[in-house]
């Protein structure tokens, strides 16, 4: 029986990780990731014309509770907008190659993907313009798909293997243990 080496464990190691097919890069560089940008930054546009535009006017003719749950559902809309925007340009700054899926994941701290609902009862929620209901309603089925993006590249670059994890360490134990 061969003595093994912790090189050759080693060699096993960086081959499983070079053969390895990475989700990430795949997911963001697809025709679904595009579809979901353009459709993102499209409600962005709207929501703020519509904001600036005709919901201004909307708004004040409002008695004063609902001109209050328009101004804080407005709020939390464009924070709510902001926020997937935010993520929808680092993805594609990682698939363009203007950032490394490194640097974007040092940058993602900033961008909060949380779960959201209207913020206001369904009653009052109800009493507000048509169009503010339905920008709402569009940006919350957005975040829902773009945390469920969020979610799945988390989980596959958590499966990455990596040299610094676990694995690594107890390689270079063998190796060490080996070599002495």
């Amino acid at each position: 029986m061969g003595r093994s080496d912790g090189s050759a464990q080693s060699a096993a190691f960086d081959e499983a990780a070079a053969n390895t097919v990475w989700f990430y890069p795949k997911l963001v560089a697809s025709a679904g990731f595009k579809t979901l940008f353009r459709e993102g930054m499209s409600l962005v546009e709207d929501t703020a014309a519509y904001l600036d535009g005709p919901g201004r006017e909307e708004s004040r003719g409002l008695p004063r509770p609902a001109a209050l749950a328009y101004a804080t559902e407005s709020m939390r809309l464009t924070t709510r907008l902001m926020q997937v925007a935010s993520w929808l340009l680092l993805q594609r700054a990682v698939n363009e190659g203007e950032l490394t899926p490194a640097q974007a994941k040092s940058e993602k701290h900033r961008v909060r993907i949380a779960d959201q609902n209207v913020a206001c009862p369904t009653e009052m929620f109800e009493q507000l313009p048509e169009a503010l209901r339905a920008f709402s309603a569009k940006s919350l089925r957005l975040q829902a798909r773009v945390a469920h993006l969020d979610r799945a590249l988390a989980e596959a670059e958590a499966a990455q293997p990596t040299p610094d994890g676990a694995v690594a360490e107890q390689f270079e134990r063998l190796r060490a243990a080996f070599a002495g």
